[in-house]
């Protein structure tokens, strides 16, 4: 619940409690943005109550722990969601079209998670500060597929998960497959490690 509102820098701001943290809450912190992945209220049997929390990064990911006293006040970062498809990459940016509006935008590629995996068509969904519609971030889906440009040949009747080699993606990507995973088959892909999950039956 936001329990004030200021102003700074001529820019609203809205304040809420530290009990009010829960996941997917966007803060401001010493300058920087971090969402709350995880949070937990302590009651020790002496002393006050307090909220211990997992702060993530939006700039670079870390993750932090941090504490807050019930009642301390936290700057809230409003942040909407909308999907966007993805273009083209120019330069270091890649270039995404809102898929309601048509406005296309440039995001640049350190904040696309997952981009080494994206692929003309895909829709991600960009993450904005509401108040300043700076973007955040933009976000892959957590599974995609993707076809084997390159990787050498299977060796057949192998069906061995547990050794792998490696294999180009369409996208120009590199990850580990099984032995038995060809040229032009398609796979399942975790896009925030790039791990192979599955071959795609066709």
């Amino acid at each position: 619940m936001q329990t004030e509102r200021k102003i700074k820098n001529n820019d609203t701001y809205f304040m809420i409690n530290a009990q009010d943290i829960k996941n997917g809450t966007c803060i401001r912190m010493d300058g920087r943005l971090y969402f709350c992945v995880e949070f937990l209220h302590v009651k020790p049997g002496k002393g006050n109550t307090f909220m211990r929390t997992k702060l993530k990064d939006v700039v670079d990911g870390r993750v932090l722990e941090r504490r807050f006293n019930i009642g301390e006040k936290l700057e809230d970062v409003r942040v909407e969601r909308r999907p966007y498809q993805y273009l083209y990459a120019e330069g270091e940016d890649d270039i995404f079209m809102d898929q309601e509006s048509y406005e296309q935008i440039p995001i640049s590629k350190e904040l696309v998670t997952g981009s080494a995996f994206m692929k003309e068509g895909d829709v991600v969904e960009v993450v904005r500060d509401a108040s300043t519609e700076t973007v955040l971030y933009a976000e892959m889906p957590v599974k995609t597929e993707l076809e084997i440009t390159y990787t050498e040949p299977g060796i057949k009747g192998d069906t061995a998960t547990n050794t792998l080699k490696p294999a180009t993606l369409e996208t120009g990507a590199e990850i580990r497959v099984p032995l038995f995973c060809n040229t032009g088959d398609k796979v399942r892909v975790d896009t925030r490690d790039g791990s192979y999950i599955e071959r795609v039956k066709a």
